[in-house]
């Protein structure tokens, strides 16, 4: 029933609108309203709310259409978010090449590198893929972020940078979250090779919020079964989601 989140979405919404050069469709405030009546109408409150933003219809062509609306699609599924449940997950991933144009910061539609990724994956009996740049540094997961516990006992994530990764809304959380809970994060890029040595390794996003990834490629990550450090920020999470009142003042001061 409460929004998590909510102005990170709406705050990279816009941003990707505006480097596409796209109008929004309506004031941000109304299409808050717009949320919520969506949300009432379907009678959910455990739900996740997807919406999907394109410049307008026209014939097909390569330049921008002129004096187009924007065409908005909103639509709710239910969702569980039930804690023991989620700590009870323990998911498989494979490496595979990132193939994505050079606007990854973008959250577009564009999504068919990311397709292609997590089908490699499904082929492969894993439920994620990891991509790897041509630097041989992990980029990101085809639909998450990717994280890492270190020999060290460090957790990393790679820096999102214009470019190289879409900054992650549920990663900016999570990046408060440790800074109110006193756990030391690392921004730097990480390799195939500290991806295999890692203690932990999870993913974060939206809905599947932080999933424990115990094996990568086969080999098995620690000792198989989610970490405790993993286990520890993603209950802290669900108490950071449940607090939306909060949330301004935490990961978007």
């Amino acid at each position: 029933g409460k929004f998590a989140d909510e102005c990170g979405h709406l705050d990279r919404l816009w941003r990707s609108l505006r480097e596409l050069e796209i109008v929004p469709p309506m004031p941000r405030r109304v299409l808050q309203l717009v949320m919520r009546e969506v949300m009432r109408r379907n009678g959910l409150e455990n739900a996740s709310l997807y919406l999907q933003v394109t410049r307008g219809v026209a014939p097909r062509d390569f330049k921008f259409p002129a004096r187009v609306r924007p065409s908005l699609v909103m639509v709710v599924r239910p969702a569980s978010f039930d804690l023991a449940a989620r700590k009870a997950l323990a998911k498989k991933a494979v490496t595979v090449p990132d193939i994505r144009w050079k606007r990854r910061d973008i959250k577009s539609t564009a999504l068919l590198a990311q397709v292609l990724a997590k089908e490699a994956a499904a082929k492969k009996g894993a439920d994620e893929a990891i991509m790897i740049g041509e630097d041989g540094f992990v980029t990101e997961g085809s639909s998450t972020n990717a994280w890492i516990v270190d020999k060290s006992g460090a957790l990393v994530t790679r820096p999102a940078r214009e470019g190289v990764i879409l900054k992650g809304v549920t990663l900016n959380a999570i990046k408060a979250v440790c800074a109110r809970e006193k756990i030391k994060l690392v921004e730097r890029p990480f390799t195939v090779k500290d991806l295999y040595a890692a203690r932990e390794v999870f993913t974060t996003a939206a809905v599947s919020l932080v999933t424990p990834i115990v094996a990568v490629d086969g080999k098995k990550i620690g000792d198989g079964k989610p970490g405790r450090l993993t286990l520890k920020i993603l209950e802290s999470y669900m108490h950071y989601a449940a607090m939306p009142e909060k949330q301004e003042r935490w990961a978007y001061p």
